[in-house]
């Protein structure tokens, strides 16, 4: 009877009384005796097991009821018998129990520390009721001849799309949007502000801000944990509203959740500011779910809290009335009822109002908006990790693959070895689906066993990558929780393993001829049908390891050829920190004093070579831009068209200090003084893209945006690196800081010293806090550190593709191993008639190892056409080597040649070694 057919049968007797009848009976005699035959593996004599099994399941004339509850529990006690026996068997074999577990254990571990890093940067949502209801606004206009020439805040400009987006509008447009709107529940503003200076009883430090407007905290649905929230009253106006919310970490870091912190006083940037609430724990900001601001304040205390001097605009004016700077984020909430395309059409509408009632529009293009989700805010770490982090779940999810496919072929061995018991089994009256069931209770409890010991493994090092994402001198970027997700996760790949690798090897120890599988010579008559599964699972994995091996070898060489990029300056004994002196002390031009005091008393500490500060540190991903505009050149009406190039505002000694070579002309000096004509040194690619076949010294160039400021060359250095290792050596200039009539804002001093580093940063320290104690020093590192960091991307993925090499190439020499023992036990009876007819050991040997290379050089092809594909996925990910890099396929596939030779080496010696005599009488 075919198992539809039994099923058929089943149900009709379970369901309908009047099919009660002879098959019915022969079926339930069939369950009797299978569960007597469960009872007599735990010790039951047969007859003792015979009367149990007929005692529980009742008999025919009971009825339905009786049939059905009899079902019931022999299904029960069934499913209960497989676990024990399944345990008992995995017992009997540790070794391959320990190598499938482990196998497992490691492909899901791997897995599912990729996806808790993924899930949290990619999929957690702003910690606020009903984040998917929160909609995010942008705008886009033309690249050229657009409206809004001046932002602060996040933008991209698509040069392919001839169009830039951003998510910055200016305050006036925002409070026109806000005025006219019908088709959002509400429009909040905010606007996050990073290392402000934050002082609590004396001792500041610097902390990520933001600006909020009054209907923030009631916009987003948040309710304070202690004292209020920030309300429209205190965002009145100008000044109307000195008061601050606090993160519920900085209440418990600073002062120990105690209750009576509502009234206290923060000074955010030297300003009291009255703490009024708390807010929730988990609750870090709307820019990010990985956000770590920590003190929340009103727009109307920009103007003393954040003063204009301190924003990128310099006109003196409020940015609560400018009209030209576009810098705030704007959030709402949908209404019930409203599409979003009906409501991004009504605040386009609005937008294009505001814009024509707050700017002059002339000839420009207005912005279009754009109604984006706003369930994980800005999120530019989205932007900045998806493609990485999708690479990575890829690769992570090769190893699972070539982890599941060493299950497969684990459990296919042992199935054909184990075909005379399941010919047992089925001659004493179990069915195919019997069979199948307890096969496949084995394999769910290997995948379980794995799937919690990969847990656990992912559990124990859930803080690796954010620790490899962190720079040296910070603490990790984020903690990797683990949560409902996390688990659900594992139990799912881990029950889709088991079930999906382990149905194909339970099904082939069906696939058995009763009489013929309990004859000692069957093993030899379909070994060879049966080992072509086995072999091809062997040629996948090789492939796959192909494939994650030239990953592993890519990312490698990526980051080696990074660190041996020319930098063109020194970075070995420089230490650096950075200052943001507060600007409500240090307003527009006053830091520069500050600055050259520090410098001189840092030059005075023992055992520093050299000193100097840049506005932009070397290698740390940050750079300005100037317009530059050489001497003959036209300047052009619109300074959007006008040339432009980085520079940075440095100190005297800068060249000097970074070892840095003036080629012509002479560097810095104390005849360069804030009245004295401005200057500025260029490198070589500077001039021989302005000035070709000419001397540049003495020469001129225009760098003044709204007007003109005529600077005058007066030396030519050598090329260095500015922003990060991979863009090369661009064409810049530098300029000195103290003729910057505004002052320069954060700096970074660098110091030149062998001194012990813990020694030298307290000289500094003290240094520092005896020239103002209320400016806190920030990010001190070396200079290798900073450019370190700027490498964490590459170094994540060295280390990550490493590892999964090692691990694809331990799982590939296993498959191999297994797929040869397996096949010379198998071949015990042929080899011993090869030998008995005259061949000899080596030629036995090269018949195993020829197996090997066949499968191994099917798998390396294979795998190298996926690892080409995968090369042109990451091109972009690559430095200095091609996808195709011939070195890292041809090392790649070498190295899985060697582990092929070592893996099967073991089972061509056993074969070699075999008696004649012996193996003719193995079957």
């Amino acid at each position: 009877m075919s198992l539809g057919s039994r099923v058929k049968t089943w149900w009709r007797a379970i369901s309908q009384p009047q099919h009660l009848a002879a098959q019915v009976q022969e079926e339930l005699q069939f369950h009797i005796e299978s569960y007597a035959e469960d009872l007599m593996r735990t010790g039951v004599p047969r007859p003792e097991a015979l009367r149990r099994a007929r005692a529980e399941l009742g008999s025919v004339a009971a009825g339905k009821e009786n049939c059905r509850q009899a079902w019931g529990t022999q299904f029960l006690d069934q499913v209960r018998a497989d676990l024990r026996y399944a345990a008992r068997m995995l017992a009997r074999s540790p070794g391959f129990t320990a190598i499938a577990v482990g196998s497992l254990a490691l492909g899901i571990g791997a897995n599912t520390v990729i996806f808790t890093v993924a899930q949290h940067m990619l999929l957690d949502k702003l910690a606020v009721p009903h984040p998917d209801q929160l909609r995010l606004l942008w705008w886009t206009q033309p690249n050229s001849n657009g409206i809004v020439e001046e932002m602060w805040g996040w933008w991209d400009d698509n040069s392919a799309k001839n169009a830039e987006v951003s998510t910055s509008f200016s305050y006036p447009v925002y409070q026109q949007l806000r005025a006219h709107n019908r088709s959002m529940q509400e429009l909040f503003a905010f606007k996050p502000l990073n290392q402000q200076t934050v002082a609590v009883n004396g001792k500041a430090e610097a902390l990520d801000a933001e600006m909020v407007s009054g209907n923030y905290f009631s916009g987003l649905g948040i309710q304070p944990e202690f004292g209020r929230a920030i309300d429209e009253a205190d965002d009145a106006g100008p000044g109307s509203g000195p008061v601050a919310m606090i993160s519920d970490r900085y209440w418990t870091t600073h002062f120990g959740r105690a209750a009576d912190v509502i009234g206290k006083t923060v000074l955010v940037n030297t300003k009291p500011l009255t703490i009024v609430g708390v807010a929730p724990k988990g609750f870090s900001g709307a820019y990010s779910a990985q956000g770590t601001t920590d003190v929340f304040f009103p727009f109307s205390m920009q103007p003393a809290v954040a003063p204009p001097d301190f924003m990128p605009d310099k006109s003196g004016k409020s940015l609560l009335t400018n009209t030209t700077l576009w810098w705030v984020l704007v959030m709402g909430r949908t209404k019930p009822g409203v599409p979003d395309a009906q409501a991004a059409a009504e605040l386009d509408v609005s937008l294009n109002a505001a814009v024509r009632a707050t700017m002059p529009a002339k000839d420009r293009v207005l912005p279009r908006l754009l109604l984006m989700d706003g369930s994980r805010g800005q999120n530019p770490s989205a932007e900045d990790l998806a493609k990485p982090l999708y690479v990575l779940m890829g690769l992570a999810g090769f190893v699972l693959l070539l982890a599941c496919a060493n299950l497969a072929n684990l459990l296919l061995a042992r199935a054909s070895a184990r075909q005379r018991e399941m010919s047992v089994r089925m001659a004493m009256g179990a069915g195919r689906w019997r069979v199948v069931r307890q096969m496949l209770t084995e394999s769910l409890m290997i995948s379980a066993i794995g799937g919690a010991t990969g847990l656990g493994l992912a559990y124990a090092v859930r803080d690796g990558i954010p620790k490899l994402l962190s720079r040296a001198w910070m603490p990790a970027a984020f903690s990797a929780t683990f949560d409902w997700r996390i688990f659900g996760f594992a139990v799912a790949i881990s029950v889709a393993t088991g079930l999906v690798f382990g149905l194909a090897p339970a099904w082939v120890a069906t696939r058995v001829e009763v009489s013929s599988g309990l004859k000692d010579a069957a093993q030899t008559a379909t070994h060879r049908r049966r080992g072509l599964a086995g072999t091809a699972l062997v040629a996948l994995q090789v492939a796959l390891s192909m494939l994650l091996v030239v990953g592993a070898g890519l990312f490698t060489r990526t980051l080696m050829e990074l660190g041996h990029a020319k930098v063109g300056f020194r970075t070995d004994n420089l230490l650096l920190f950075s200052m943001i002196p507060p600007q409500a002390r240090y307003p527009q031009g006053a830091v520069t004093p500050l600055y050259r005091e520090l410098e001189d008393k840092l030059a005075a500490i023992p055992g520093v070579k050299a000193e100097t500060l840049v506005k932009q540190a070397l290698i740390a991903h940050n750079v300005s831009f100037a317009t530059l505009v050489p001497e003959g050149m036209a300047r052009k009406r619109d300074n959007g068209q006008n040339p432009s190039e980085s520079y940075n505002d440095v100190g005297t000694s800068f060249f000097s200090t970074f070892g840095i070579a003036i080629l012509g002309g002479r560097g810095f000096d104390a005849t360069d003084t804030p009245t004295s004509r401005k200057v500025a040194v260029i490198n070589q690619a500077l001039a021989k893209k302005y000035f070709p076949n000419v001397n540049p010294i003495g020469r001129t160039f225009d760098m003044g945006y709204h007007e003109p400021i005529q600077i005058e060359i007066v030396g030519v250095c050598a090329d260095t690196m500015y922003s990060n290792l991979r863009e090369g050596t661009p064409p810049q200039f530098f300029l000195p800081y103290w003729q910057e009539k505004d002052g320069i804002g954060r700096a970074t001093f660098v110091l030149q010293s062998r001194m012990d580093r813990k020694a030298l940063v307290d000289a500094v320290r003290k240094v520092v806090a005896g020239v103002d104690p209320n400016v806190p020093l920030l990010d001190i590192r070396t200079q290798n550190e900073q450019i370190a960091a700027t490498m964490q991307q590459e170094r994540v993925f060295a280390d990550l593709t490493a590892a999964f090499g090692v691990l694809a190439l331990v799982l590939a020499a296993i498959g191999i191993y297994g797929i040869l023992a397996y096949s010379v036990s198998r071949k015990t009876n042929e080899i011993g008639i090869r030998m008995a007819l005259g061949a000899r050991s080596g030629q036995v040997m090269r018949i195993v190892l020829g197996e090997a290379a066949w499968m191994t050089g099917i798998g390396i092809a294979a795998g190298l056409g996926g690892a080409l594909a995968l090369g042109r996925v990451v091109a972009s990910l690559l430095y200095g080597l091609k996808p195709w890099d011939p070195l890292t396929l041809t090392s790649a596939a070498a190295v899985l040649v060697l582990v092929s030779i070592a893996a099967s080496w073991i089972p061509a010696r056993r074969a070699a070694a075999i008696d004649p005599m012996k193996a003719l009488r193995h079957e």
